[in-house]
């Protein structure tokens, strides 16, 4: 399970903990089934969202696409990075170009 250190985006624990506002949401009868055995449900759901902001594309922030303005920066830093698959995990990481030209082998 999630456990967020002293501050997770700038929310102290002792405010994670204060019930400040109530939100709710619709789930579908799967999830819903889902959530029946896990004791404490709400603190489930926020351990969660919070694992999945930390998650969050940098550029995006979770959207999925850039604003023109996000776009117009992203096309200026691609011209000195590019985007290549770790050949370890396959995971994409950026590469700045300055570092790819430096490696032995170029």
């Amino acid at each position: 399970m999630y456990c967020p250190d002293e501050t997770t985006y700038g929310i102290s624990q002792m405010a994670l903990r204060k019930k400040k506002e109530i939100i709710t949401f619709k789930v579908d009868p799967g999830l819903s089934k889902a959530l029946e055995g896990i004791p404490n449900r709400s603190e489930f759901i926020r351990s969660a969202i919070l694992a999945a902001m930390e998650n969050l594309c940098p550029l995006c922030n979770g959207r999925g696409l850039l604003s023109p303005d996000q776009r117009r920066h992203w096309e200026e830093f691609a011209q000195t990075h590019s985007v290549r698959k770790c050949s370890e995990c396959h995971a994409n990481l950026l590469v700045c170009a300055a570092q790819e030209s430096s490696q032995p082998g170029d």
